[in-house]
């Protein structure tokens, strides 16, 4: 028997937030493939931009807490490394970033990775789909709340400011030549 009510506005968050998270799981798991060539950093846009919509309203519900005072076993821990490994090697170039780590406590610059930031993503709302699919949806719901604010939020967050970054590069740093003929022939079109 499911933990929330069939009429639960709890139910349609949990069921958006575990639809959401197989999709980002699925991008992320195509894309590290290779299976997508071209459209990699479109999708990884995508995908983790709906998973944020997904966190914010996570973020402006109460807060989820669980029957029980404990979290249950749900089962053995996704190994990220091979997602990781592989996203690195797509990556390959622009995978290397700083951030500035805390921008409410100080202007302290540190060094991130684009793979990394999406294989933790992956991986805290991965948990939170292992409590979904053994009936625990409101655990499912309290991992995915908190791990929103404590890590895949702030993540997830800085992956879309970069992927966005790369994107705007790829598109806006073209040679003034490419510029004036891309511009020719949109005009006399």
């Amino acid at each position: 028997m499911s933990e929330i009510a069939q009429d639960s506005d709890l139910r349609e968050v949990a069921d958006q937030a575990s639809a959401q998270a197989r999709t980002f799981l699925s991008t992320l798991t195509r894309v590290a493939s290779g299976s997508i060539p071209g459209a990699e950093l479109s999708l990884l846009l995508l995908a983790t931009s709906d998973l944020l919509a997904v966190g914010a309203r996570l973020a402006a519900i109460v807060d989820v807490v669980p029957a029980e005072r404990y979290e249950p076993d749900a089962g053995p821990e996704t190994d990220m490394d091979p997602l990781r490994i592989a996203l690195s090697q797509l990556m390959d170039g622009f995978d290397d970033y700083l951030e500035v780590s805390d921008p409410m406590l100080g202007e302290e610059v540190g060094p991130a990775s684009l793979s990394g930031d999406l294989a933790c993503v992956a991986e805290a709302v991965a948990k939170g789909l292992q409590h979904y699919d053994t009936g625990h949806e409101l655990e499912a719901l309290w991992w995915w709340q908190f791990s929103y604010f404590s890590l895949w939020g702030e993540r997830a967050a800085s992956a879309l400011r970069v992927l966005q970054s790369v994107l705007a590069h790829l598109r806006l740093d073209v040679d003034d030549d490419v510029a004036a003929e891309a511009e020719y022939d949109a005009l006399h079109a």
